[in-house]
């Protein structure tokens, strides 16, 4: 491939990202691909950090230890765009890892350009991991014209967390300790009104506020249960506008106690009992289950409307493209991944939900609580739009909630929330894929 085409692959993919991309993170990408290989290791850049990126070394050196021989050197870059530029350059460039972590949902800016190689199947069911055995969802969005180009590890679903105790004594429980069926939105608001009542606290709580991402969760969420029309595959967007102003309307009804509140503040206004449930992803049940400890619950995003959905997305392990990967690695490589899918349950102890499904039908899982309780979001979960500006860490995310908070906040209309955020679909959807 030509330097002039990597430069136009290597272009479109940063634009893809929807990154601004500053000087440092261009000078930070050289010191980190063009470091020296080893012949006896594989690289390996992931985007975690926290008890996430504790868990995932920990998962790793436990591959290292079972696979006689294998060495793999990991390193960590800054979630966002800057991963995803540094990740774009490294493929375009002929200096990329071995493996590397991709939201699903940004595959779509990724593969059609070149800039990752697609999985072998065949060799990935030699070291154990079969196709059937992962999420069949997250396997259809995995691949680009028929091939595999990412291999699923987990999903992240945006879910609901609640306090058994509180939600036991307004009868918002089943008898086995579930959510209580949501005829309708409004059925939904009567009863988090009795909740409130009953509790004598704060209604369900929503941290969206100057978030990046949370707002347009809970509205894909939402519109996704209804079965209403949102084609992105057009020139222009086909959007059911009305549909979506009554999804904003009811977003905003819902959550009326947390209409300012950012994510921080609504976490803690779950964690110190101010409100009896949030609306979140799965990824912060560790500090849910650290402060309520056995009273914490948790469940898939209740129906609402007419069908389950839940908006999600995927971590997923990846190729990045080399002209000339040598064989001997990408055999390790492949036998890398498929051990740590298989190690699901391993990486559930987080929140996530394995897409390895052995995992999440063992006995051990079972027992993870209250992951086992909001495993059935990984049956009706709902990914962005497969358009290449879509996706966790993107602009178009950002646009979306940066319409939608004015609504929420009760500042603006949903009329208005709902014509802002076509306005700037079609703006993305009039600029070509880049890739």
């Amino acid at each position: 491939m030509s330097g002039l085409s990597r430069r136009g692959l290597l272009r479109g993919a940063v634009y893809g990202a929807g990154a601004a991309v500053s000087a440092s993170a261009l000078s930070g990408c050289g010191s980190i691909a063009g470091s020296v290989r080893s012949a006896d290791e594989i690289e390996y850049w992931t985007l975690f950090t926290g008890p996430d990126g504790e868990l995932m070394k920990t998962m790793t050196r436990n591959v290292e230890k079972r696979v006689p021989g294998l060495k793999v050197r990991t390193t960590v870059l800054d979630w966002g765009p800057p991963y995803y530029t540094k990740l774009a350059m490294a493929s375009a460039g002929g200096r990329s890892p071995d493996v590397a972590i991709m939201h699903l949902t940004r595959l779509a800016g990724y593969a059609p350009g070149g800039l990752l190689d697609p999985w072998d199947m065949d060799l990935l069911a030699e070291f154990g991991l079969k196709q059937e055995d992962l999420n069949k969802t997250l396997i259809k969005r995995s691949l680009y014209e028929g091939a595999p180009y990412a291999v699923p590890l987990d999903t992240h679903p945006f879910v609901v967390f609640f306090d058994r105790d509180v939600l036991d004594k307004a009868g918002l429980l089943t008898g086995d300790g579930r959510l209580v069926p949501f005829e309708s939105p409004k059925h939904a608001l009567e009863l988090m009104d009795k909740l409130r009542k009953d509790g004598g606290k704060l209604g369900p709580v929503f941290g969206h506020a100057n978030d990046a991402a949370m707002g347009w969760r809970m509205f894909w969420t939402l519109f996704s249960q209804t079965g209403a029309t949102f084609d992105l595959t057009g020139k222009r967007a086909e959007i059911d506008e009305d549909t979506a102003v009554e999804v904003v309307r009811f977003m905003a009804d819902l959550t009326r106690d947390s209409r300012t509140m950012d994510v921080q503040t609504a976490i803690a206004a779950f964690a110190n009992g101010r409100s009896p449930m949030i609306f979140s992803g799965e990824w912060d049940m560790a500090t849910y289950k650290s402060a309520l400890k056995d009273k914490l619950g948790g469940s898939p995003i209740p129906t609402f409307y007419d069908r389950p959905a839940g908006a999600s997305d995927s971590h997923a392990l990846v190729l990045p493209h080399q002209d000339n990967p040598d064989p001997e690695r990408r055999r390790r490589a492949h036998r890398f991944v498929a051990e740590l899918v298989r190690s699901g349950l391993t990486w559930a102890s987080a929140g996530h939900i394995p897409a390895y499904t052995p995992a999440v039908s063992s006995k051990e899982y079972a027992k993870l609580r209250p992951q086992s309780e909001y495993a059935g979001a990984a049956k009706q979960l709902v990914l962005d739009p497969p358009v290449w500006f879509a996706g966790s860490g993107s602009d178009f995310q950002t646009r979306m909630c940066q319409a939608l908070d004015p609504a929420l906040g009760g500042s603006s209309s949903a009329q208005s929330a709902v014509r802002t955020m076509a306005s700037q679909i079609n703006t993305l959807l009039a600029q070509p894929n880049p890739a």
